[in-house]
């Protein structure tokens, strides 16, 4: 039985993600994401489950640097998650008497409407998870009267939900992923996605084009590209990029060792089944076999036979 680190206490979004991923995995709650994947890279536990984006608020900023500057982790896993938030609240809270609301930054990003139109006068105060505010606001005492957070978290920590699917958008998705330490990767499927970190070697006219480009020129379709401060001044970053495909791709391994080639450092994440199961578009000239075929083609011309 595996043992999963996530974004703790019991009754996260994570958690729920991580239950999905794999439900027969024992539950190893953690502070922070950081803390969860510290987790994996010391072997308190055989991997971890953590957000790297959302529908609403964009890539989780932590995530991205965690993989980026700490020990390597590679994804194997993916999930999508509908999110679905809720006001909780103790026994016999009426909302027009809560004046002080916990909950996680992302949370507060995706109720803004929410909050603004029903608790206009509330101090809304972050928290590091939305399972953690929820438990904060169930113990006696608590400073603040509210958290908004899962259902789930509400069954937790004995709290009354008071209105459900407070979200501005109901279709709001969040990403989770479940990473180890470096292994064997899980094999290709037709439906994968690859994720890298990409350092530039230096800052020139045309660095972000050159790398765009050993993607395009072999028909590799990005899915998510982020840029992050490097911290060694403003205007220094570096690059976490998404796209279809395996790195036992042709047209992907050869993106990768041409990346490899320009820049710094590149930084493999993993290549993993996509949750959402979409096949890419192959473009002429960029399949296996037609890789192949072109390979076989070059040797004869090396050994004279034009």
């Amino acid at each position: 039985m595996p043992r999963l680190a996530y974004l703790g206490p019991e009754g996260t979004f994570t958690e729920e993600a991580l239950r999905l991923l794999d439900p027969t995995a024992e539950r190893l709650p953690c502070a922070t994401v950081s803390a969860a994947l510290n987790a994996a890279r010391s072997g308190d536990a055989d991997g971890a489950v953590v957000p790297l984006e959302n529908s609403i608020e964009g890539a989780i900023t932590t995530t991205l640097d965690e993989f980026a500057w700490g020990e390597p982790l590679l994804i194997n896993a993916e999930l999508l998650l509908p999110v679905q938030f809720s006001l909780l609240a103790r026994p016999d809270t009426e909302i027009p008497h809560i004046k002080r609301v916990y909950t996680h930054p992302a949370a507060i990003t995706q109720c803004r409407a929410f909050i603004s139109r029903e608790l206009p006068d509330a101090v809304v105060v972050a928290a590091p998870s939305t399972a953690a505010a929820a438990q904060e606001v169930s113990l006696p005492g608590s400073p603040y009267d509210a958290a908004i957070a899962a259902r789930i978290a509400g069954e937790h920590y004995g709290l009354v939900e008071l209105v459900t699917d407070i979200g501005d958008r109901s279709d709001t998705v969040t990403r989770f992923v479940k990473v180890s330490r470096p292994g064997p990767l899980p094999e290709a499927t037709g439906s994968d996605r690859t994720t890298l970190v990409v350092f530039l070697a230096d800052d020139h006219p045309g660095a972000l084009l050159e790398m765009l480009t050993e993607f395009s020129v072999r028909g590799v379709n990005l899915t998510r590209i982020e840029s992050r401060p490097t911290g060694d001044g403003i205007g220094r970053y570096f690059f976490h990029f998404d796209f279809e495909g395996h790195v036992a791709d042709a047209r992907v391994g050869e993106a990768i060792a041409g990346l490899h080639r320009i820049c710094g450092e590149v930084r493999f994440l993993g290549s993993y089944p996509r949750a959402d199961g979409m096949v890419p578009q192959i473009k002429r000239g960029t399949s296996d076999p037609e890789f192949a075929e072109a390979g076989d083609w070059l040797a004869r011309i090396r050994s004279g036979q034009v």
